[in-house]
C-alpha cells in the first residue's frame, strides 16, 4: 500500500494565504498544515480551520518577521531592525560555507515558538519542522528541541531521492512548487504513478492567495494559487481515492 500524505506550510503568513489554505483543507485534500507562530495571522488562521480533523504542525519560522523570544538573546538571527535575516541571505552564506546562526540562540527561539504553539493550538504539535533555510546549526536545533520534548520531528530533504525517518516511518518528500512550467494537478498524479508500494511521500504544498504581504515578502506567488485550485478539485480527488492501492494520510499516521 501506497501512502501520500498532503502537506501545506505557512498557516498564519498571510490573510490571503491563510484563506487559501483553509479552502484547502476545508474543501480539498489538505490534512497537515504547518503553522507559523511568530506572524500576527496565525490565531486567525487556525479559526479558519475550526472544527476540521486536521493535523496541525509547527512550521519553524526564522527568516520572515520578528521573533517571538527576546531579540537581545539571539542577535545572530535578526537584521538591524530586529526582524530576521532573510531567507536570500541564508542562501548567499551557505555558498560561502558560512552558517552564521548560533545553535543556542536557535534553540532559544525555536522553544519560544513552541510556547506559542501550545498557547494557539492548546497542544503539542502533531509534526514539528523548520521553514526551509539552508542551515546545519538550525536544523540541529530543531532536532534537539524535538527530542527534549518528544515531537514528531520532520526532518527536511531537497532531495526528493532521500527518505528520512518521521515517527515510525520512513518518507520521502516531493516539492514541486516554482519549478518552471508547474502544474500542481499533474506533479500529483505523477508523483502517485511514480511510488513504490509501501512507500510514503509527503508531497509539501503552499496554497494560498495572494496579498501584498506576500508579493513582497515572498518569492512564492502564483503557484500558490495554482495549488488551491488543484488541491480543490473533484476530479483529483475522485483520481485519488480510486487507486486501490493508495491512502491518504496525515501526520498523526505515522
Amino acid at each position: 500500500m501506497k501512502q501520500l500524505l498532503i502537506r501545506a506550510d505557512d498557516l498564519g503568513i498571510s490573510y490571503a494565504v491563510d484563506l487559501g489554505i483553509a479552502r484547502s483543507v476545508n474543501e480539498g485534500l489538505v490534512r497537515s498544515v504547518g503553522l507559523i507562530t511568530n506572524m500576527p495571522e496565525a490565531a486567525r488562521g487556525l479559526s479558519l480551520l475550526a472544527g476540521s480533523d486536521v493535523a496541525v504542525g509547527q512550521h519553524t519560522n526564522v527568516c520572515l518577521g520578528v521573533p517571538v523570544s527576546d531579540p537581545a538573546r539571539i542577535p545572530s538571527l535578526l537584521q538591524e531592525d530586529g526582524t530576521f535575516k532573510s531567507s536570500r541571505t541564508y542562501r548567499a552564506c551557505h555558498k560561502t560555507g558560512e552558517d552564521f546562526v548560533v545553535f543556542d540562540e536557535a534553540v532559544t527561539e525555536i522553544e519560544a515558538q513552541l510556547e506559542r504553539f501550545r498557547e494557539l493550538v492548546g497542544h503539542d504539535p502533531d509534526y514539528f519542522e523548520a521553514h526551509a533555510v539552508l542551515s546545519d546549526n538550525l536544523m540541529r536545533a530543531i532536532t534537539y528541541v524535538a527530542e527534549k520534548n518528544g515531537l514528531k520531528e520532520q526532518p527536511c530533504s531537497f532531495d526528493p531521492t532521500v527518505v528520512v525517518r518521521c515517527g515510525s516511518t520512513d518518507t520521502r518528500m516531493v516539492l514541486r512548487s516554482m519549478q518552471p512550467g508547474y502544474d500542481p494537478k499533474a506533479a500529483i498524479v505523477e508523483t502517485v504513478e511514480a511510488m513504490a508500494d509501501g512507500e510514503t511521500v509527503v508531497f509539501v504544498c503552499h496554497p494560498g492567495y495572494l496579498d501584498d504581504y506576500i508579493l513582497t515578502h515572498s518569492s512564492l506567488t502564483g503557484d500558490r494559487a495554482k495549488e488551491v485550485d488543484a488541491l480543490i478539485d473533484p476530479a483529483l480527488r475522485t483520481w485519488l481515492e480510486g487507486r486501490a492501492n493508495l491512502r491518504l494520510v496525515d501526520y498523526r499516521d505515522l
